[in-house]
C-alpha cells in the first residue's frame, strides 16, 4: 500500500528563488547586450583615435623643390595610439599609385582608391590589430598630388575597455538582485502575517467553536476563509446529524430493548405454558417495533447524509404516489383498512425520486399502523397556484396533544433530547414523522400535520414549490 506525505514548504524561499532564476536569466541577456554595445563603444573610441593619428601624419606630408613628396612622422600621432604598454603600433605612408613612402610596408592598405576613409580589422606580425586609412591630396601649386596614410593598432586596449564595462555592469546587477531579494524577503514576510494571524485565530479555538472565522486579511487570503467557513458550516451540520442520530437511536431504541429485557427476565420466572407464551409474544412485539425503529433509523440518518447534497429533478408526484398506494393495499388489507388514490392525473415537482417515495411511505404506514380497523386512508395530491400539495388523510383517532406538540417539534428542528421530556406513547409514529419532516425539507416543502375538523382522524399535508413558480 502506497502512502503519500506532503512535505511542507517555504512560500519565502520559493519566490526568492523564482525571483532569482528569473532575474538571473534577465541578467544574462543584460550582459551579453552590454557585451556587444561595450564592444561597439570600445570599436568607436578606437576609431576616432586611429583617424586622429591618421590626420596628424597626413598634416606634415609635404612636397619638395623637386615634387617629391616627403613626410615627417610627429611623435605625438603615434602616442596617442600607445593607450597601453602591451598595444603595438604600425603605420605606413603611401604615395601616388601606391608608391611607399614610410613605415611597416607589409601593413595592408584599406579600402579603394576613392574611399575618404577606411577601417578593417586584422592580423599583422602574429597579432590582432585595427586598421584605418586616409586618403588625402597634397597642392604643389600646379598639380594635386594623391597620398595615403595608413594607421593600427593591436585591440589589447578595446579589448581591455570592453571588459572592464562588462564587469561595472555585472557588479551593479549583482548588487541589485540582492537588493531586490533582499526587499522581497522582507516584503513577504509581512505580507503572510495576516496568514499567521489566521492560523493563530484557529489555533486557538475550542473543537466545538464552529463558528465563521472573521479576521482581517488581504484580498488573495479572503477565497481561503470563505473555504474555511464553508468547511466548517458543513462539519456543524455533519456533527449535528450525527448527534441528531445517535439522540434518536438512544432514545427511540430504549423502550423497545428495556421491554425485551423485561419479557425475558419473566419468561425465566413464569410458571406455566400460558405466562411463556404471553411474554415471549410482548418479546416478539418489542422487537418488531425496535426493528422498525432501526429501520427508520437508518432512513433517517440517510436522509441527514444527503442533506444539501441531494440532486433534484421534475418526478411526477402523482406515479409515485398512486404506485406506493397500489404497492401498500395489501398491507392494509389486512388492518381491514381502505386505502386509495384521488386527485391529478399528473403534477411535477423538484424532488429526488427515492426520497421522496420514503416520504410517502412513512405518512401512509403511520395512517394504516394507528389509524385503526375499518379506518378509510386517501392519498390526495392537488394543484394550488404556487404549490403542488401531498395529503395522506384517515378517520382514525389522530394525534393526541403531546403527540401534535411533538410533530411541531420535529417541525422546527428542536433536538430529540427536548422531545425527550414529552409523553411517548409510540416512539415510531414521532420518528416517522420526523423522517418525513426531514426529507420534505431538503424538497423545499412545507409539511403540516392537523387533526381533521369534519371528522375524527389525522391530515399530513406537503407542500411543494410548483416547477417554474
Amino acid at each position: 500500500m502506497m502512502r503519500y506525505s506532503l512535505k511542507p514548504y517555504s512560500l519565502r524561499r520559493r519566490l526568492l528563488l523564482w525571483l532569482f532564476l528569473a532575474t538571473a536569466a534577465i541578467g544574462l541577456l543584460a550582459l551579453v547586450d552590454t557585451w556587444r554595445e561595450a564592444l561597439r563603444t570600445a570599436q568607436s573610441v578606437s576609431d576616432r583615435v586611429l583617424i586622429g593619428s591618421a590626420l596628424a601624419i597626413a598634416e606634415r606630408v609635404t612636397v619638395d623643390q623637386s615634387g617629391v613628396l616627403e613626410v615627417d612622422i610627429p611623435y605625438s600621432s603615434l602616442e596617442m595610439l600607445t593607450s597601453t604598454a602591451q598595444d603595438k603600433v604600425f603605420y605606413r605612408v603611401d604615395g601616388p599609385v601606391g608608391h611607399f613612402l614610410t613605415g611597416y610596408q607589409d601593413l595592408a592598405v584599406n579600402g579603394s582608391a576613392t574611399d575618404t576613409i577606411a577601417f578593417a580589422d586584422g592580423r599583422h606580425q602574429a597579432v590582432d590589430i585595427r586598421s584605418a586609412t586616409l586618403r588625402r591630396e597634397v597642392s604643389t601649386g600646379e598639380r594635386s598630388i594623391a597620398f595615403s596614410v595608413t594607421v593600427a593598432e593591436s585591440t589589447l586596449a578595446r579589448a581591455a575597455l570592453a571588459r572592464a564595462i562588462l564587469l561595472r555592469s555585472a557588479v551593479r546587477l549583482a548588487a541589485l538582485i540582492l537588493g531586490v531579494a533582499g526587499i522581497v524577503w522582507i516584503g513577504v514576510t509581512l505580507a503572510l502575517r495576516p496568514l499567521d494571524r489566521l492560523g493563530a485565530i484557529i489555533a486557538e479555538r475550542s473543537p466545538s467553536d464552529l463558528r465563521p472565522v472573521t479576521a482581517d486579511t488581504p484580498q488573495e487570503v479572503e477565497a481561503l476563509v470563505r473555504a474555511i467557513n464553508s468547511f466548517m458550516i458543513r462539519l456543524d451540520t455533519a456533527l449535528a446529524a450525527l448527534r441528531n442520530f445517535t439522540g434518536n437511536a438512544s432514545h427511540q431504541l430504549r423502550t423497545p430493548l428495556a421491554v425485551v429485557r423485561t419479557q425475558l427476565a419473566l419468561i425465566e420466572r413464569s410458571a406455566s405454558p400460558d405466562q411463556t407464551t404471553e411474554a415471549t409474544n410482548k418479546a416478539k412485539t418489542a422487537l418488531e417495533r425496535a426493528e422498525r425503529v432501526v429501520a427508520q433509523l437508518l432512513v433517517l440518518a440517510r436522509v441527514d447524509a444527503a442533506s444539501g447534497a441531494a440532486a433534484l429533478q421534475p418526478i411526477n408526484i402523482v406515479a409515485i404516489a398512486k404506485e406506493l398506494t397500489a404497492e401498500l393495499v395489501p398491507e392494509a388489507l389486512m388492518q381491514q383498512i381502505d386505502l386509495g388514490y384521488e386527485g391529478e392525473d399528473e403534477a411535477l415537482v423538484m424532488a429526488e425520486p427515492v426520497l421522496l417515495a420514503e416520504l410517502l411511505k412513512n405518512l401512509l404506514n403511520n395512517a394504516i399502523a394507528y389509524a385503526g380497523r375499518g379506518a378509510v386512508v386517501t392519498v390526495w395530491v392537488r394543484r394550488a397556484a404556487q404549490t403542488v400539495v401531498l395529503e395522506v388523510e384517515d378517520n382514525g383517532p389522530g394525534l393526541s396533544p403531546d403527540q401534535m406538540e411533538r410533530a411541531m417539534l420535529r417541525k422546527r428542528g428542536v433536538p430529540m433530547r427536548a422531545q425527550a421530556m414529552l409523553k411517548d406513547q409510540d416512539a415510531g409514529h414521532g420518528l416517522g414523522l420526523a423522517i418525513t419532516s426531514e426529507i420534505a425539507s431538503l424538497f423545499a416543502a412545507d409539511v403540516l400535520f392537523e387533526n381533521r375538523q369534519d371528522v375524527s382522524g389525522l391530515r399530513a399535508k406537503v407542500s411543494f414549490p410548483a416547477i417554474g413558480a
